[in-house]
């Protein structure tokens, strides 16, 4: 069957550029190749160096201009340098995607203050600063753009497993919605990506761990589908979102859990 020229124009993404934090691993870097085979130009932040290498020459291999900065997302002072140096190395960001995360197993009685604030730092501020940078940058060229904050299930579902990661996550879409509102009327759409269990270095925890089989299988039998999904299985959701497809979609929880969250 034939689709109109009009269907994948819908959903093509050449000419924008694109940062993703944490774009070098697990569901980052399945979005960051997901918006490169779209035609965006993609730019990674991220700390380890040697992933970045690796998911950087992923991306050059689809043809796309593209570029990786290493960047410690715990520090304040590197974000907004770090923005500025992709405008100037790939042009004005049109698709920006808070992904970079990481969790602590630690209980509210046990969670010590540097893994409360580091966890807050990177899932929360560092989303906060690059929404505020993107923002601005989008609203001075005034042809609208992209924001995609990357949460969680656990930003809607109470966690004593992790309950510093669900915070920040309940907090980062509580701040998608607070940006869509404020930046509707600039053709700015921001939206949440909330994906459910997915196999990547942070759930090796739960999908390894002897202590935590038991919460392993609950996880499976609620899901429907049965297992846990892949980072590239996310490609579809952030390429809907950073394209004109969804324009008229913003402050919305993009669930792709694999219907978990229906039990």
């Amino acid at each position: 069957m034939a689709f109109p020229k009009a269907f994948p124009k819908m959903f093509d993404l050449s000419g924008k550029v694109s940062i993703v934090t944490g774009g070098n691993r697990g569901i980052g870097r399945g979005l960051a190749l997901g918006l490169a085979e779209a035609g965006a130009a993609v730019a990674i932040l991220a700390r380890d160096e040697e992933k970045s290498r690796s998911t950087l020459n992923e991306l050059q291999a689809l043809g796309v201009p593209a570029l990786a900065l290493q960047v410690d997302l715990k520090q304040r002072s590197e974000l907004k340098p770090a923005f500025d140096e992709v405008e100037r190395k790939l042009g004005p960001v049109d698709i920006m995607v808070n992904n970079a995360a990481y969790a602590t197993l630690t209980s509210v009685v046990d969670t010590s203050e540097e893994d409360w604030d580091g966890v807050l730092a990177v899932n929360l501020n560092t989303a906060f600063f690059f929404c505020k940078y993107a923002a601005q940058s989008m609203i001075k060229r005034g042809k609208g753009g992209k924001i995609i904050n990357v949460t969680s299930l656990a930003s809607a579902f109470g966690s004593g497993v992790f309950p510093s990661y669900a915070v920040s996550k309940g907090g980062l879409a509580q701040l998608t919605r607070s940006l869509a509102i404020e930046l509707g009327p600039h053709n700015i759409q921001v939206n949440a990506l909330a994906p459910g269990w997915v196999s990547t270095d942070m759930t090796e925890w739960i999908r390894t761990g002897a202590d935590y089989q038991w919460l392993l299988k609950e996880m499976v039998q609620r899901t429907p589908r049965g297992r846990f999904a892949e980072a590239e299985e996310l490609k579809g959701a952030v390429i809907f979102l950073a394209s004109s497809a969804s324009d008229n979609m913003t402050g919305a929880d993009f669930l792709i859990d694999g219907g978990f969250s229906i039990r």
